[in-house]
């Protein structure tokens, strides 16, 4: 039986971007189980949580419920999972005998690092959240202005750093990739991943960055090749080391 993922659509090419489908879909792609995708708008999120039951996954800053995707439906199981280090979880335990994400037993360890990396999202969302309101349908970019303008305090176009401030928090961008290369470099150039020879979850956290980013910027914007570059390559070769899994099953 074919699992369901759902994902947000947009025009990009294939409509894929939200980094943390991303983690799902690399997870269900490394475990070689079939699936396909089930597009959801911006704002029928939250009505398809409450019609499937599922609750929220966290609050926002306000206290308001937070829904978010992927979703992940198996009818193998009947079962339904929200967010995307809880499906990995899940897929986990439901199909041991394909490759592991979390080998070694670094579930915890590895909760903890998807955690800390969050910050590089957070210092990349002022530069992306406004490149990626013109690609998404027009239901979603309502929801986006109506849901993160407030937040703001302002437009989604005036989010987008200028002139001397934007060398300033593209650098922040910067600093969180070093740090995170840092974390690489502990495995003392054993292999590219952060285990060393051994892939696992983070990398596959790090991957849907990077293909968030690639996707958002566009392969050949001076971004993109900025970040290609950093940390003597590190990231672009890790892409290219990873590549077999980015299939998007639709």
């Amino acid at each position: 039986m074919t699992i369901i993922l759902y994902d947000i659509p947009s025009t990009y090419k294939e409509n894929t971007f939200s980094p943390n489908t991303w983690k799902a879909r690399l997870a269900l792609n490394l475990k070689g189980l079939p699936y396909k995708t089930q597009w959801v708008e911006l704002p029928d999120i939250e009505p398809l949580y409450k019609k499937l039951g599922l609750a929220p996954v966290d609050e926002n800053s306000n206290g308001s419920p937070f829904y978010t995707i992927p979703i992940l439906h198996d009818p193998a199981t009947g079962v339904y999972v929200a967010e995307s280090i809880l499906i990995a979880e899940y897929l986990e335990k439901t199909y041991p005998d394909t490759p592991s994400l979390f080998p070694y037993d670094t579930l915890a360890l590895q909760a903890a690092f998807v955690k800390a990396s969050r910050s590089l999202i957070f210092a990349a969302n002022q530069f992306t959240l406004p490149v990626t309101l013109v690609k998404l349908n027009s239901s979603s970019a309502e929801h986006i202005r109506r849901t993160r303008e407030p937040l703001f305090g302002k437009t989604v176009e005036e989010i987008l750093p200028t002139g001397e401030q934007a060398v300033v928090e593209w650098a922040k961008v910067q600093e969180e990739f070093n740090k995170i290369d840092g974390w690489y470099a502990k495995n003392g150039g054993e292999g590219s991943f952060l285990l060393g020879d051994t892939l696992s979850w983070a990398d596959f956290v790090i991957l849907s960055i990077l293909l968030w980013l690639k996707t958002i910027f566009g392969e050949g914007s001076g971004k993109w090749k900025e970040i290609a570059a950093w940390n003597g390559g590190r990231w672009q070769k890790l892409l290219e080391e990873l590549n077999q899994y980015t299939t998007i099953f639709i």
